[in-house]
């Protein structure tokens, strides 16, 4: 195929691109010789792909430059009954072999170990003994394996900080880091989503882009959902990174998904998320100038989710929220961002750092109730506004703390060590009444209304540990009064808090 010596097309392989044709079959086709051969892949500007109902994926291991293709999924009759909704249509894959390392202990923050592989490597270890993240609330769950992801190093060192201590691993899966970047240019995809009835449980959607492959960077991909129904079961992530190292999304546009509810594991409603992006087990996530529109609709879930995440940086981006759902760690930076209704949440360990950035969450940051509001380090709020529930009448407070010390997570839980804030402008000027003035802190020990069956005793047997020190400058709000420690009257005891209006 001489046509092919510089780069491969759909149309090479049967690409129609006429947004009728089922054109998966052909841009499978077309990558696995792109990818056999060390080719990129460049579409057709015009075209309009339609990738059909057939659970197939197509591998991408080379660059890819979608620039304005249109590529349509439609979801509203695939094969619910076999499964064929949870497969991926797109996996960004690197075609080095899975590595093997042995590391048979760890200990917390240990920076090197005595493992020289061949190449760098993104590294996944776990211990099934141990049972962390035992969530509490209306997805009550009895918790997940203790695991770490890092990057081992050629030379034994590690770069991304190790969560837990580890006397044995019972799993570990090493996959070697290509030295080079992918880069995926372009891309304008629609979904038109499913409506699958299930009235109990969940039941996770791909029909996405899942990227495994370390050093990946995607660029000016465009995600819409349309067609959103009465009924409809959520997705997972239509850009999905897993277990993978150093991954960049850059200019990319998405769409939230509307809230529909299930029945949870405690047996009452619940409210099911559906997100366009989500990261499990990456280390260095990125993202720059990502956006989407309507960051204040209710009527739609939160656009973003990560889990046991290290080191996220977010930069020059506008989503409806941004969440570390299973924790974070290292660094945890929003700089010149806006967050929508449903903020910032957060829990984990390291800097979290918010500057130059616009939120309007109903608190400026959310500490996760459900995995014991422990952020492990130090918080930073550096030139920052706040409008509380976008503009809505609110009594605001700034961090969202819910832990009363009754329920075992699995692992310690701590309120921010320190707490600085250096710059921040509150719109309260929409308040009730008899409205006081914003608070710091929630009360930890007020659980939500599906936590009143536990008796609060004397002594807690999980205690919250509090924050050392809160050093608060600049801090303005629209309707003059002066900030508030907590209604927890014992926290302005605990903590010692400085407040300056220099």
């Amino acid at each position: 195929m001489t046509s092919l010596s510089n780069f491969v097309t759909y149309e090479a392989f049967g690409a129609i691109g006429d947004g009728v044709t089922d054109d998966l079959p052909a841009i499978c086709a077309a990558h696995a010789y792109a990818n056999e051969h060390g080719l990129p892949v460049n579409t057709s500007p015009g075209a309009i792909y339609h990738l059909g109902r057939q659970p197939l994926t197509a591998v991408i291991a080379t660059d890819v430059d979608w620039n304005t293709s249109r590529f349509t999924i439609d979801d509203t009759d695939v094969n619910t009954a076999a499964e064929d909704h949870k497969v991926p249509l797109f996996e960004v894959r690197s075609l080095l072999e899975p590595m093997t390392v042995q590391i048979n202990q760890l200990t917390r923050d240990q920076r090197a170990v005595d493992v020289h592989p061949e190449r760098d490597c993104h590294v996944f270890v776990e211990n099934d003994n141990k049972r962390l993240y035992i969530r509490r609330g209306l997805n009550q769950n009895n918790g997940f394996p203790q695991q770490d992801c890092f990057i081992l190093r050629k030379d034994g060192a590690i770069e991304g900080d190790i969560d837990w201590a580890y006397d044995t691993i019972t799993r570990i899966e090493a996959r070697p880091i290509d030295e080079t970047t992918l880069h995926i240019r372009g891309g304008i995809f629609t979904t038109f989503a499913n409506r699958m009835e299930q009235p109990i449980g969940y039941n996770y959607w791909a029909r996405n882009i899942v990227i495994t492959r370390s050093n990946t960077e995607i660029d000016g991909l465009t995600h819409y959902v349309v067609g959103e129904t009465a009924v409809g079961h959520p997705y997972r992530g239509f850009l999905s990174a897993e277990q993978c190292a150093n991954i960049t999304l850059r200019n990319c546009f998405a769409t939230p998904h509307k809230i529909y509810s299930t029945i949870g594991a405690a047996g009452l409603p619940v409210n099911m998320g559906s997100y366009d992006i989500h990261a499990n087990n990456v280390v260095n996530f990125h993202m720059v100038n990502c956006r989407m529109h309507h960051i204040c609709d209710r009527t739609h879930w939160g656009v973003i989710a990560t889990n046991f995440c290290k080191n996220i940086v977010l930069e020059d981006c506008v989503l409806s929220r941004m969440d570390t759902h299973m924790g974070v760690s290292g660094v945890y930076t929003i700089r010149r961002c806006e967050f929508g209704h449903m903020g910032l949440n957060a829990i984990g360990r390291g800097l979290l750092t918010v500057e130059d950035s616009t939120l309007y969450g109903n608190a400026f940051i959310s500490l996760r109730s459900d995995y014991g509001s422990t952020w492990e380090g130090d918080l930073v709020i550096r030139n920052c506004r706040w409008v509380p529930a976008c503009g809505d009448k609110h009594w605001p407070t700034l961090f969202n703390i819910r832990n009363d010390g009754m329920h075992d997570f699995g692992y310690p839980c701590f309120m921010p060590r320190t707490i600085t804030i250096d710059g921040l402008a509150v719109d309260d000027a929409n308040h009730s009444d008899d409205y006081t003035g914003l608070y710091l802190f929630t009360d930890p020990d007020v659980m939500n209304q599906w936590d009143s069956v536990t008796p609060l005793t004397a002594e807690r047997p999980f205690p919250y540990r509090r924050s050392e020190k809160v050093s608060v400058r600049g801090l303005s709000t629209t309707s003059g009064k002066a900030p508030q420690v907590s209604q927890n009257a014992a926290l302005a005891d605990e903590i010692v808090i400085e407040i300056s209006n220099a």
